[in-house]
């Protein structure tokens, strides 16, 4: 009975990705995101200092440009496109301390989770790794 059970757990535990990405979201397509960050660079400095966010709009990165947070544990990335909004000329976020506005309906989203209190869906998330002290790679 235990070398049943333990067959049945295995399949879990291999099966579970703590960085799996669910962005299922009708508003937001998925776009190709490959993004090199240097924070030694004076536009990125801010980043270096925990809760601080910078956000990123280069061409072809993202719906509407990328939100990156520096968490204080870590750094996290964020589309900058309203997660509730259908795509309009409204509907790119803006920073205001540790949280994004979206334009349309003046929802804040914490950059900590990408939450928003009473909405459907939370901010469109990308992966991010650290390469170096200084460095970090943005991409999906």
């Amino acid at each position: 009975m235990k070398k049943f059970l333990i067959l049945l757990l295995i399949p879990l535990f291999f099966g579970c990705d703590k960085e799996d990405f669910q962005n299922n979201n009708p508003y937001l397509p998925n776009y190709p995101v490959n993004l090199n960050i240097n924070m030694s660079l004076p536009q990125y400095s801010n980043l270096l200092s925990p809760a601080n966010a910078v956000y990123i709009n280069s061409a072809g990165q993202g719906i509407r440009g990328i939100i990156v947070f520096n968490t204080g544990s870590g750094y996290v990335a964020y589309d900058a496109a309203c997660p509730n909004q259908a795509l309009a000329s409204c509907s790119t976020m803006t920073l205001s301390g540790i949280n994004a506005i979206c334009p349309c309906d003046d929802k804040r989203y914490s950059l900590f989770s990408g939450l928003s209190q009473g909405m459907q869906y939370p901010m469109k998330r990308y992966r991010i790794e650290q390469t170096s002290e200084v460095s970090l790679r943005v991409y999906n």
